[in-house]
């Protein structure tokens, strides 16, 4: 799980910014919290970002994908790390884009973070959090690693993976790559369960007979799209030559590459048709996936993706990630740009009440989500520390808020209204005049009161 984060330098993220899934003491919905009994806190198992357009909603979304990567996938030798830093002042692009993570996995608690140039690793620490105590593991300041904590510093191995961490390495990524298992777990939360889906992008592998092994997933997958009303009665899909696959010959390779890890992925094409790939007599076989539709007669019928609409295409690529999170046993943490893109707002509440129906305090799951649906902003469905908004400052810098900040949010409070008004920040700043101007002039946008106590 997901318990914290702080981003600083990338992108519109100037300063430090922090976001939370810790719940506050408030009781609202209090029985889907996740007890993590080894810190003595709850956790939130969802939580949704408003704002206006430019921000900085998506921005966050890539922070947790460019960390992610730089775990994961880590640098090619003397390659540049791929920070973008703030560019609206004269000192941060020169300053370390810097990000902090506080997660849980296998029944442990870590704080982990680095500060990172397009040159090299400036800093990085692993700390193990437990209730009362803190228990330090490694620091690194440039080249130099010191390990904090006496079993490290008592391992031989240990000095030879972090005298063997090129400059533009972190330890954490090193420390893996040398088949060195004691960081496992937390490499694994960023390879495993951190999942980050943009606007357009699937999720997970779908497709009759190729998704799992004894058609489970697809049922559930078929099942789905039949309640929400996509027209779709399940998903099919049928083996294609690997020359009439759609797709530029370096995605093929790619596509390929991929799924020789995983005996199975997916690819989009530019026109919206999905491909899955499943390795069969260690040679690759190609799938078409489509939606089968039912005729007059009662046969079916296999429509290509692409020509199925935008909304019904956004819902089988979402579709996975909730299907998973709601699993009991399920540790994914997916963050989800533009949610409600192409999606009714009935739809849309409806992936979220299913998914939270079946939240527990033993559930480890998380879904965080950007949004533009004030539908959603209803203390019915969500607590007022599951909501926040992103608010660009004068300067061009991204500040998130939590509503639970605001001192005249309560309970029973509409907090649409508010937001609608601007008196919660997070909505356009839309000048009046020119020729978009309504016909009776004015502004909408209400004082800005009531902020943050």
């Amino acid at each position: 799980m997901l318990l914290s984060s702080k981003v600083t330098n990338w992108k519109s993220f100037r300063d430090e910014t922090p976001f939370s899934m810790v719940a506050t003491r408030e009781e609202q919905h209090a029985e889907r919290l996740a007890r993590i009994e080894r810190l003595g806190v709850r956790a939130l198992p969802v939580s949704a970002l408003y704002g206006g357009n430019a921000s900085g909603k998506s921005n966050f979304c890539e922070a947790l994908r460019f960390a992610r990567d730089l775990v994961v996938q880590g640098t090619q030798p003397d390659a540049p790390i791929p920070i973008q830093p703030f560019r609206l002042d004269d000192s941060s692009p020169t300053r370390p884009a810097e990000f902090v993570f506080e997660v849980v996995t296998a029944d442990k608690c870590y704080e982990f973070g680095f500060a990172v140039t397009r040159k090299r690793v400036v800093r990085e620490w692993l700390t193990e959090l437990r209730k009362t105590t803190e228990r330090a593991l490694y620091r690194r300041d440039g080249d130099n690693v010191e390990f904090l904590d006496a079993s490290l510093r008592a391992a031989p191995f240990a000095a030879f993976v972090a005298q063997g961490t090129r400059s533009n390495q972190l330890v954490l990524k090193n420390f893996v790559d040398q088949n060195d298992k004691r960081f496992l777990p937390l490499y694994r939360w960023f390879s495993e369960s951190l999942l980050v889906v943009g606007p357009g992008e699937a999720s997970l592998p779908v497709g009759k007979g190729t998704l799992s092994n004894d058609g489970t997933y697809d049922t559930l997958l078929s099942d789905a799209l039949g309640r929400l009303d996509t027209s779709i009665d399940a998903l099919g899909s049928e083996e294609v030559a690997a020359g009439a696959v759609a797709l530029p010959s370096d995605v093929k390779v790619r596509a390929i590459e991929a799924s020789g890890k995983a005996q199975r992925a997916i690819v989009v094409s530019p026109g919206g048709q999905w491909y899955t790939i499943i390795w069969k007599d260690k040679e690759p076989t190609w799938y078409k996936i489509g939606g089968l539709h039912q005729r007059s007669d009662g046969s079916e019928v296999l429509f290509d993706l692409a020509d199925e609409s935008d909304g019904t295409r956004r819902v089988i690529e979402l579709l996975p990630v909730f299907l998973n999170a709601s699993a009991s046993s399920s540790a994914k943490v997916a963050v989800i740009d533009e949610l409600d893109r192409s999606l009714h707002t009935l739809l849309t509440r409806r992936l979220l009440e299913g998914y939270l129906d079946s939240r527990q305090p033993e559930s480890r799951s998380q879904i965080i989500f950007t949004t533009h649906d004030v539908q959603l902003m209803d203390q019915a469905l969500l607590r007022r520390d599951e909501m926040w908004v992103a608010e660009r400052g004068n300067g061009g810098a991204t500040h998130l808020i939590p509503f639970s900040d605001y001192k005249d949010i309560r309970k029973d409070k509409d907090i649409r209204k508010s937001y609608l008004q601007g008196r919660l920040g997070g909505v356009p700043r839309i000048v009046q005049g020119g020729p978009l101007a309504p016909a009776s002039g004015g502004d909408d946008r209400g004082n800005s009161d009531g902020g943050p106590a």
